[in-house]
């Protein structure tokens, strides 16, 4: 045998086997992999839009205390009428809500405890509430500096209007989907599956499904706290800072692979 016919002998048994073992690897590989094809993905996604506040919530009071009932009550009454006058004067648009009026007696506190005997009233404590709500901030601390010569600020908060809640939620929504897209396509990406052969089986905004965690969203009780009697004099403005808020929105989606 020449030396030609010999390397073509070797070249013909390497193919061979360089063939054998490619297969193998390859058989071993597919058997290896993971199949996605048809799978079920649950994905969340999340968004969120910023704006700037754009109501304010005040909640003023009066409180007056007098051995006679009904001196309380009228200089309440005539306070009240003073104070939501003046919040009208200032901004006309506000919206004005009174609420809790109340009236108890205060006992004596140096009174010896007897068995069977009633505590002595020395006087009355009468009081009212007032909500003012107003889109109308560039006003509000003149408002409030006016209010606050007869009634007292026991709170106060910033909001976005209903209106502009409104306009928002189509951006919240856009934010919501455009970050589920994303998500599904890292995830394809990490798969290795084309984004494209994903399909959304459900999509669920809001997480309003099995999805949705439970949020308390109850505020604290207001406390009722007593205030001195108050004379009719200027007050200095406050100042105010409505600051921002931040809508949010859940989305979860179903999605399977072809």
């Amino acid at each position: 045998m020449n030396v030609a016919a010999l390397w073509s002998k070797r070249f013909l048994l390497s193919s061979i086997l360089l063939g054998v073992f490619s297969a193998e690897v390859q058989a071993q590989a597919q058997s290896t992999s993971i199949k996605t094809t048809g799978t079920m993905l649950v994905v969340p996604a999340f968004g969120e839009v910023k704006h700037s506040n754009d109501e304010a919530h005040a909640t003023l009071m009066i409180e007056e205390q007098d051995k006679d009932k009904a001196l309380a009550a009228s200089r309440v009454n005539q306070k009240m009428k003073q104070g939501m006058a003046l919040l009208k004067r200032e901004d006309d648009q506000a919206i004005l809500k009174t609420r809790g009026y109340y009236t108890y007696p205060v006992y004596s506190e140096d009174q010896p405890k007897q068995n069977n005997t009633a505590r002595r009233v020395v006087s009355w404590r009468v009081g009212q509430y007032l909500d003012v709500t107003t889109s109308n901030l560039s006003r509000l601390p003149k408002a409030i500096a006016a209010a606050q010569s007869v009634l007292g600020l026991s709170g106060l908060n910033f909001s976005l209007s209903e209106t502009t809640v409104k306009k928002l939620d189509e951006q919240r929504i856009a934010a919501a989907y455009q970050n589920l897209t994303e998500r599904i396509g890292a995830i394809a990406k990490a798969m290795g599956r084309d984004p494209s052969d994903a399909i959304l089986d459900t999509v669920d905004f809001e997480a309003s499904g099995a999805y949705a965690q439970m949020s308390d969203n109850a505020s604290p009780k207001m406390m009722m706290r007593s205030a001195a009697a108050m004379e009719s004099v200027s007050v200095e403005e406050p100042n105010f800072e409505p600051g921002e808020t931040t809508l949010q929105m859940r989305v979860v989606a179903k999605v399977k692979f072809k």
